[in-house]
């Protein structure tokens, strides 16, 4: 069920342009099979269920790619890993014929309890070791290369001695693993942390990078918070182009995960990403400053109006991404 990228089959790559499998949207892909490329599962919302989520994932696996998303692996944690997870992980991914299993660098518990959050790690020798040897592991229960996605921050630690994409990039090349690089993260971070988005993307060994993340996310003026509840704003848009003219080809997924619109809604807005490409290839020395402090972002691609961003910065509640693990009864 794939024909967005016919039309664009030189620029959109890997699997194409997909969507976030939530269950707003059951009955209306069922009924009418819409032509999106391919959908990302939250790996925890069908581990353990079966009955009409299970039911509904089965029909949707037959007629599209599945790619498996994860939020518990807790790779950094000092805890043992899980393997029983895993276990369930691995036939969930046999069963569905997902093409990949990612999750994120982070830690989610300790001593056996899920924080439902996805927190950060010190970026130094001693955690880059320990996240790379549990990686191996992961990947042994897997039998298949295990994909990570960079996370979004708010916090630095005194420990950490390197950046983290220096982290990111050594992590790949030792442990082997591959990246879900989530371009909206990468903005987040940077204006948290104030380091520069571009100088990440030259950082990040492209040929690791299998799948992006698109998402939207709540700027309050002194810091972003990685939200997921809207549409992807423009440095974001031109942060994922420059990923592209620095070589950079992966499988693209849309995440909204609260406020969710109406699917055509939702389908609309990944697609964006075509007229992205179109302008990376017509253009492809047209770099532009994305850098967060930058006033020079051009405008040649329509996105959000004014009204859009107005309507944003009234919104009071801030979801967090990783608390929509739980299971989802429809």
């Amino acid at each position: 069920m794939t024909d967005s990228n016919q039309d664009l089959s030189p620029t959109v790559s890997g699997l194409g342009l997909g969507v976030g499998l939530r269950t707003a949207h059951f009955a209306h892909i069922l009924e009418h099979q819409p032509a999106v490329d391919w959908f990302e599962i939250i790996s925890e919302n069908f581990m353990d269920c079966q009955g009409r989520p299970r039911y509904v994932l089965d029909q949707i696996a037959e007629r599209y790619p599945i790619v498996m998303h994860g939020v518990s692996m807790s790779i950094g944690s000092s805890d043992p890993l899980n393997l029983e997870y895993l276990q369930k992980l691995k036939r969930l991914a046999d069963e569905t014929g997902a093409r990949w299993v990612s999750d994120h660098v982070c830690w989610t518990g300790i001593a056996a309890k899920n924080t439902h959050d996805l927190l950060p790690i010190p970026y130094n020798e001693e955690s880059l070791r320990h996240v790379c040897d549990r990686i191996r592991i992961v990947q042994e229960v897997l039998e298949r290369p295990l994909v990570l996605e960079n996370p979004s921050t708010y916090v630095t630690f005194r420990d950490s001695t390197m950046s983290e994409w220096e982290f990111i990039r050594r992590m790949t090349i030792e442990s082997g693993c591959q990246l879900l690089l989530d371009v909206n993260n990468v903005y987040v971070s940077s204006v948290n942390h104030d380091f520069s988005p571009t100088e990440y993307l030259d950082s990040i060994p492209a040929d690791r990078v299998v799948q992006f993340h698109l998402a939207g996310h709540t700027d309050l003026g002194t810091h972003c918070i990685d939200t997921h509840d809207g549409r992807v704003v423009d440095r974001v848009w031109e942060l994922f182009r420059y990923a592209y003219l620095r070589g950079i080809r992966a499988s693209t997924l849309l995440e909204w995960d609260a406020n969710i619109p109406e699917f055509d809604v939702l389908h609309a807005e990944v697609l964006k990403a075509k007229a992205y490409l179109r302008s990376a290839q017509a253009e492809p020395s047209d770099v532009g400053d994305v850098s967060p402090h930058s006033a020079s972002v051009r405008p040649t691609i329509p996105v959000e109006t004014s009204v859009d961003r107005a309507s944003a910065t009234r919104r009071n509640a801030i979801p967090q991404p990783a608390l929509f693990s739980r299971a989802e009864v429809e």
